[in-house]
């Protein structure tokens, strides 16, 4: 069976760890004990149901709160496939959550209280999952008895909700009304919702294409760990640790060493201390080359065919998650995988109005604000421009004196003038 990730979000108390937990529930998806320990909280509070949304809310400041604040994951199958939900937060103050939950997901159900309609978080988050990859679109109108089910509310928010679909260019979208509470066309359609004729959530959650693995992009191989045990048994083994960011590595592939550009050939693969001919994305690997060369934590190994963009300068989309406002000129480290750099803001070049999706001018980027920036590296990264390949065009900012995580980064434009072998020997610029 093929697997989906996605991700719900939307606004606070729109009813995502109730709609996961309804789904879990009504699928057959939740374990004899938990549904005991569920029943025992329902029989303590005198509660004619139980609360679903105790499956996925497991923080203690959570279930205080009736609030999700932390990134939950829950995995489930049916007889079609197996899923992965991730359930964010919907409090403007944990964008950074919802970010990072939705760097991995396939699909997006953006969850809308009927009683509210279309707001600013749905355009927040609709606009971070289009900007994160995310090319499948499901708008869950929930809470539709608390409106009468009624079929003209259902169509103005879905009427406002194609608008914002147009203006980001969605691929795909589908609006489906529910109710997570009553269980109301969550797994089965309902009849309180007659004049829907669509699939309920699971059935389109079960039929929608999944989005196509990392394989068929060009591989990529980020070193994490040099491999010299340099014991009387292997004297002369060198290994190169890391998991395959995507493609296919072969025995024998000829590679090149990004940023150095030296070339070698691969001699073996390990996967589990175990010889194979070739591995995949996401396998954790061990490779051997065939050459002795000075590779270190935080390079490169692709085939080489391909071309990775090696840039000391670029732009990026940002999300800032920091209350200290980023301005030109701040000095911070960019994270890419492996790879940490000393990196500086050359310019923050526009922000994302959450209103009008319209770009505006700024000259700094405040809390949970999306804006573009240019960066400028002390050494080389190789990167690929997310749309292309979103495991290696991905980053994050971190703080030189913290440590803490500044912002969520994606590479949107890269520089052929910075592709040059001279450009992996002296600094572009100190700091």
């Amino acid at each position: 069976m093929d697997l989906l990730r996605f991700i719900t979000c939307g606004s606070v108390d729109d009813g995502k760890s109730t709609l996961i937990g309804r789904l879990l529930y009504d699928s057959d998806s939740v374990s004899l004990d938990v549904l005991a320990t569920l029943e025992k909280k329902r029989n303590a509070t005198n509660s004619d149901s139980v609360d679903l949304a105790l499956l996925t809310d497991g923080l203690k400041a959570e279930r205080e709160q009736g609030i999700t604040i932390d990134v939950a994951h829950k995995y489930f199958t049916t007889p079609r496939r197996k899923f992965i939900i991730t359930d964010a937060p919907g409090h403007v103050q944990y964008t950074r959550n919802m970010v990072t939950g939705a760097s991995n997901a396939d699909l997006a159900i953006v969850l809308v209280d009927a009683r509210q309609g279309v707001i600013e978080q749905t355009r927040r988050h609709t606009l971070l999952a289009s900007l994160l990859g995310i090319r499948y679109f499901v708008l869950a109108v929930n809470k539709m008895d608390l409106v009468g089910n009624d079929e003209a509310v259902f169509q103005k928010i879905k009427t406002d909700y194609d608008a914002i679909a147009q203006q980001l260019r969605l691929p795909h979208v589908i609006a489906i009304p529910l109710s997570a509470l009553n269980g109301d066309n969550v797994v089965r359609p309902s009849r309180n919702l007659g004049w829907y004729g669509g699939p309920s959530l699971l059935q389109h959650l079960e039929s929608v294409p999944t989005v196509a693995d990392a394989n068929p992009h060009e591989p990529r191989f980020q070193v994490q760990y040099v491999i010299r045990p340099q014991t009387e048994e292997l004297p002369d083994y060198r290994g190169y640790a890391g998991r395959i960011q995507s493609g296919v590595y072969k025995v024998g592939d000829k590679v090149r060493i990004q940023p150095s550009g030296l070339e070698t050939s691969i001699e073996a693969i390990e996967v589990n201390q175990k010889e194979v001919p070739s591995a995949e994305a996401p396998q954790g690997v061990i490779l051997r080359l065939r050459d002795d060369i000075d590779i270190s934590r935080g390079d490169s190994i692709v085939p080489v065919h391909t071309h990775p963009a090696v840039v000391r300068e670029f732009e990026a989309t940002l999300c800032w998650m920091d209350e200290r406002p980023l301005k030109a000129g701040r000095k911070l480290l960019v994270q890419h995988h492996s790879a940490v750099v000393k990196a500086s803001v050359a310019a923050i070049l526009q922000k994302t109005n959450i209103e009008t999706f319209e770009s505006v001018g700024t000259d700094e980027a405040k809390l949970n604000d999306i804006v573009r920036v240019r960066l400028k590296t002390a050494v080389p990264l190789v990167v690929d421009e997310y749309r292309s390949n979103r495991q290696t065009g991905a980053f994050i900012l971190v703080d030189e004196q913290t440590g803490s995580t500044l912002a969520a980064g994606l590479v949107t434009a890269t520089d052929a003038e910075y592709f040059t072998q001279e450009l992996a020997i002296e600094p572009a610029f100190s700091i």
